[in-house]
């Protein structure tokens, strides 16, 4: 990553606006997957705690989103999300950090709940079939 001299701002910022950046000019489109944590850890020479702040902006902003044991997609440009806040006719909802971390605890929990109903279903099909579905 190339920063700067003046810039104080923290690393994990710096992180995010490059990334924010690589999405707006298209290096990264909507779907993309990003590379993996080690690659980015690298590319920006920030210790694996920083990348995760900088990930958490970038997932706060809307722009990306993580699948468990899948990785980080783009979800959004920047220009896409800007136009979804109030003013573009969105709905802007004030949601305490509290009831946000037990509403994503019950999200994870389902989520993992889904990958186990996912995997019987494959194994019954396979079952059933004869042959490995994926």
């Amino acid at each position: 990553m190339t920063v700067p001299p003046a810039d104080e701002r923290p690393p994990y910022l710096r992180a995010a606006d490059e990334l924010r950046a690589d999405i707006a000019r298209g290096r990264y489109k909507v779907g993309d997957q990003l590379p993996g944590a080690p690659e980015l850890e690298k590319r920006f020479g920030v210790a694996p705690m920083t990348l995760r702040n900088a990930m958490r902006v970038l997932r706060e902003e809307g722009l990306i989103y993580a699948v468990q044991g899948r990785g980080t997609f783009v979800r959004q440009t920047p220009k896409q999300a800007q136009g979804a806040g109030p003013e573009a006719g969105g709905e802007m909802v004030q949601v305490p950090a509290a009831d946000l971390e037990r509403l994503m605890t019950l999200l994870e929990s389902q989520q993992e709940q889904i990958q186990q109903a996912l995997q019987r279903i494959d194994a019954l099909e396979e079952r059933q079939s004869g042959k490995p579905r994926r």
